[in-house]
């Protein structure tokens, strides 16, 4: 293997990896639009291709296009996974106003921190692995909006492997994400009674005060001291202003640290009763994602930390963050899961999402190396670590 000085071994080729990742942010790629995702896939598939040699399998589930390479016999076991994404946040258009850029060091572009720069570091480090059998590479379309089409997807192969690593941006300066709080979903629908709101309003059952009574319990449900958050979001209700509203809906988003804080909330929710004589309520959702625990990321975090010691890269950190990603499905299944492994920068859904250029080699680096170890076999008198 070549290597720069005594330690550290070559990094990727910056200008590939770049030019790859201004393709990638200029084809762009927002998830409800199933046009755009599939351009997008097209564009993966191809630049794949071109990079590792073989073409991936596409994958298209309730018409959204995900993309996957296998390496090594389709009966062996396949012992690394690596998630990317390739839908983003943000709508046709974001360029003409936010164009791709690189100016003293720092990259922008629409996607670039979440997460189109970690799926073109993913593309760059297998092609300089010297060993891909045992890895396969899932790059999803639907991240970014729940990944219902690709939960099945990431699930099964998650089943099989020893290890999952996640590409999603890093949390600030770098550090690798260790824990991320589980997510729920849901939508209280409200069912009250039309009638006229001058004349006899008396005869209505006013869902727009149902609505307010039932926001401030669900708000009540959450729980600081664990860091959990319930909170209502987007909300309608009414039909004409001279009218007792007949109906009213609202949605809550809900994340916990921990499984048992996501039930608690739940069944709370699926228990609400209207306050309102007349009125109806029914709760929509559930739990989308399940929380990334710690104990799960652990032991590859201090893998990963020994070997960016080992071989000269910037020191790791790691941090817990409130946000979920396809990681919490993985690590929810008991395999041990690592997060935030992709770009070092900031700005994620915002309008200063950027990524620092002299950060892409090392931690492209960084996955090679840890994936390299990953597939290596384990020493003598020594079994593989499951926990699953």
């Amino acid at each position: 293997m070549t290597t720069l000085g005594d330690t550290r071994p070559a990094g990727p080729a910056l200008d590939e990896l770049l030019a790859d990742l201004r393709e990638l942010v200029e084809c762009e790629s927002p998830s409800d639009d199933l046009v755009a995702v599939e351009r997008s896939a097209d564009l993966v598939a191809r630049i794949g291709t071109e990079r590792l040699g073989v073409a991936p399998e596409r994958l298209v589930v309730d018409g959204i296009h995900h993309v996957r390479w296998r390496f090594g016999a389709p009966t062996a076991p396949h012992r690394v996974l690596v998630l990317a994404h390739h839908d983003t946040v943000w709508p046709l258009g974001t360029l003409t106003r936010s164009p791709f850029t690189i100016a003293d060091g720092v990259l922008r572009g629409p996607g670039c921190f979440d997460m189109i720069a970690g799926l073109v570091m993913a593309l760059h480090a297998l092609a300089d692995l010297g060993e891909r059998d045992g890895v396969t590479l899932l790059v999803t379309g639907d991240e970014e909006v729940g990944s219902a089409s690709s939960r099945a997807l990431i699930e099964d192969e998650a089943r099989g492997a020893e290890a999952v690593l996640v590409l999603e941006a890093s949390a600030d300066g770098g550090a690798l994400k260790t824990a991320r709080k589980g997510t729920s979903l849901y939508e209280i629908c409200i069912a009250g009674r039309a009638a006229h709101a001058g004349l006899e309003p008396h005869k209505g059952v006013n869902a727009t005060l149902e609505l307010a009574h039932l926001v401030h319990e669900v708000a009540a449900l959450a729980d600081p001291g664990a860091g959990t958050t319930v909170t209502p979001t987007a909300a309608t209700s009414g039909t004409t202003v001279n009218t007792v509203p007949a109906s009213a809906r609202f949605s809550v988003d809900v994340r916990a640290w921990t499984a048992s804080e996501q039930e608690r909330v739940d069944a709370a929710l699926r228990g609400l009763r209207p306050v309102l004589p007349g009125a109806e309520v029914q709760v929509d959702g559930g739990i989308n994602r399940p929380p990334l625990e710690e104990a799960a990321s652990l032991p590859l975090f201090e893998r990963a930390q020994t070997i960016a010691a080992r071989i000269g890269l910037p020191e790791l950190t790691r941090a817990a963050v409130g946000g979920a990603s396809d990681g919490n499905f993985t690590a929810g299944l008991g395999v041990p899961t690592l997060d935030g492994l992709g770009a070092v920068g900031g700005g994620a859904h915002a309008e200063d999402e950027h990524v620092l250029v002299d950060r892409l080699g090392d931690r492209t680096l960084l996955l090679r190396v840890l994936i390299e170890e990953l597939l290596a076999p384990s020493p003598p008198n020594q079994e593989p670590h499951h926990d699953h």
